[in-house]
């Protein structure tokens, strides 16, 4: 099992953003969300066709959330960005999902980014897919958003939502921030890590991309 540390495999020839060449890649390796990471496992250990809203703000890990979900399954992944989500794609991904997924996969998983950016004609047609009858088999759809504000509600109620948050998270982020210091840099002095944290309200994106500038400072 991969630690919540570990340092990653890249097969990338050029350097990486710190945020992506130390995502978590799997469930275990997320900084907090514990509930959230307990309700992954068992839903990857005995996947069944669901949908899932996770809300919460900005780089609290949701998109990475459900990539690594897809990996511990595993699932064949159709990643939808928000700008791409219309009814002509929903209906494509749908027509894919209704066929075996791929070798060595259990399930299809739908990842839709920014799901609250999504047309209305988008949301509607989502709502007779999303329904038990006429659900893909084998399927799980992962939907993204900061707040339901722009959600019908009639979106929200086939969906089961799960609450992204940076509470709590603060020591972890701190714990991380002080390994990868350690992995990139040759200096003796360090910067403040908590204040790093602190500084970008405990989101662990920002902090990682703080932390890049000290970095390239040292």
């Amino acid at each position: 099992m991969e630690t919540l540390f570990s340092e990653p495999q890249s097969t990338l020839e050029f350097p990486q953003s710190l945020s992506e060449k130390y995502r978590p890649r799997s469930i275990d390796a997320f900084v907090g969300l514990d509930k959230i990471k307990q309700i992954m496992r068992k839903l990857a250990a005995n996947p069944f066709p669901s949908a899932w809203l996770f809300v919460g703000p900005s780089g609290t890990g949701k998109t990475s959330m459900g990539l690594a979900l897809a990996e511990s399954m595993p699932a064949e992944l159709h990643h939808v960005p928000s700008q791409e989500c219309n009814v002509e794609n929903i209906d494509r991904v749908r027509k894919t999902c209704q066929y075996v997924p791929m070798a060595g996969c259990k399930f299809h998983l739908v990842l839709v980014d920014e799901a609250d950016q999504m047309s209305p004609a988008a949301q509607i047609s989502l709502l007779s897919k999303l329904d038990s009858t006429n659900f893909p088999p084998n399927t799980i759809f992962i939907f993204t958003c900061n707040d339901t504000g722009r959600l019908e509600p009639r979106f929200l109620s086939r969906c089961h939502v799960l609450e992204f948050s940076s509470y709590g998270i603060s020591a972890g982020c701190v714990q991380l921030l002080e390994y990868i210091w350690v992995k990139e840099s040759a200096s003796n002095s360090r910067p403040n890590f908590a204040r790093i944290v602190k500084d970008s309200q405990n989101n662990v994106r920002e902090s990682l991309m703080r932390l890049e500038t000290e970095l390239m400072s040292a």
